[in-house]
């Protein structure tokens, strides 16, 4: 039955080797965030390019009236900690060479974090089918030692045998790999948005028009999403 396939030790087995084993190697500091990252993986934040740039638009039309100490108010348009943060540094008078260098280190360091955990995933992905064929292994090791039973029952522990392989390979082909797939595309998404918004902080910082910020923006833009924005 379904039922069946539900065995306690074969998943403690994959489940708990596996986790062991992740713990073990990148630390249990890093695979503490595991949950956190799972339910990341399966509702992923949203980054709306769109609305950032009209808010990019807004601050330089700001900007160009009254200066770039007045921009102030007109920041939570840009919706995200990051491009606010950069803005702040323009606002305090920060060196335009000084200011990509630190958004640089700031994207780098999230690059590195990102990997990491990425990198866990696919560990963990590794590690799976390789728990799973251990745990095989322990269970014919168990039923050839009890062979002399009956040849019903040898055949169920036969088969319950291969459950551990089964959830080894279903837990790193379903959840794992999956996972540190979602994850990368998370990060892409991520480091796409801190790309676009240093491109707009140093237009504005520049001092540069509202509709070339608008063009330069845009510019990063799939053609298709250029298209829409341009007809509004």
């Amino acid at each position: 039955s379904f039922k069946a396939l539900f065995l306690f030790p074969a998943m403690l087995i994959v489940f708990g080797g596996t986790f062991s084993a992740t713990i073990i190697g990148v630390g249990f500091d890093k695979f503490k965030r595991i949950f956190s990252l799972i339910r990341m993986a399966y509702f992923p934040p949203k980054y709306d390019i769109n609305q950032l740039i009209d808010g990019f638009v807004k601050v330089s039309v700001k900007s160009r009236q009254e200066g770039l100490l007045a921009i102030e108010g007109q920041l939570n348009k840009l919706i995200y900690p990051f491009p606010k943060k950069m803005m702040h540094f323009v606002m305090d008078g920060t060196d335009m060479d000084l200011l990509e260098s630190i958004a640089l280190g700031e994207m780098k360091a999230m690059q590195g974090r990102h990997n990491t955990y990425i990198s866990m995933f696919n560990k963990m992905g590794g590690y799976a089918p390789t728990m799973g064929i251990i745990g095989t292994v322990m269970g014919l090791i168990m039923t050839l030692a009890n062979a002399g039973k009956d040849p019903n029952t040898l055949i169920h522990s036969i088969a319950s045998a291969f459950i551990a392989t089964l959830w080894g390979i279903f837990s790193a082909n379903l959840l794992w790999l999956p996972i540190a797939d979602k994850l990368k595309q998370c990060h892409q998404e991520e480091k796409y948005m801190m790309e676009v918004s240093l491109e707009g902080v140093m237009a504005i910082q520049s001092g540069e028009i509202p509709s070339i910020v608008k063009s330069r923006l845009m510019s990063l833009l799939p053609q298709k999403e250029q298209g829409i924005i341009g007809k509004k």
